[in-house]
């Protein structure tokens, strides 16, 4: 976290084998950290953690999100030093679209490369190749046929302030 600070380029692969070689001597510390909020283990074993984040979170936060996702992986090999072991960040919508993800918070903080999926990255990861796709042709048929019942509900609220 020190070297990132001071801008050295992030690397988790790099990162990952640094704390797995890290010597451990004593006992080890019960910890309180952030919970996962997606946990994934693939039929070989490898495990994905997931910190699932807003399209548009502030650059203050990164430092703790990059702390986590160490912490994340550090815990899972105290069980298994061999572990297969991937923690990223996950922003579920591209508020972008159709351009590409562009925050500048993230940049020096995360290996963009290893520890984020943005939007279709994400949804295809988790469900194949086309499932973004899909989950979007979903929410437009939902809006087309739902649309009606929704501006019913917000005209009650537009002149309430």
């Amino acid at each position: 976290m020190n070297a990132l600070s001071l801008g050295t380029d992030p690397d988790k692969p790099k990162e990952i084998d640094f704390i797995r070689n890290a010597e451990v001597a004593g006992k080890t510390n019960n910890l309180k950290t952030v919970k996962v909020d997606l946990f994934l283990e693939s039929f070989d074993g490898e495990i994905f953690l997931f910190d699932l984040k807003t399209a548009k979170p502030n650059i203050s936060n990164f430092k703790d999100f990059k702390q986590t996702l160490l912490l994340w992986a550090a815990i899972a090999m105290t069980s298994d030093p061999n572990a297969k072991i991937n923690s990223l960040i996950a922003i579920p919508y591209n508020p972008y679209e159709p351009q590409p993800y562009q925050r500048w918070t993230m940049k020096g903080m995360l290996d963009l490369k290893h520890e984020l999926k943005v939007a279709g990255e994400f949804w295809d990861f988790l469900g194949g190749e086309g499932a973004y796709v899909d989950l979007l042709d979903c929410f437009e048929r939902a809006g087309i046929e739902l649309r009606s019942e929704v501006d019913d509900y917000f005209a009650k609220f537009k002149n309430s302030y």
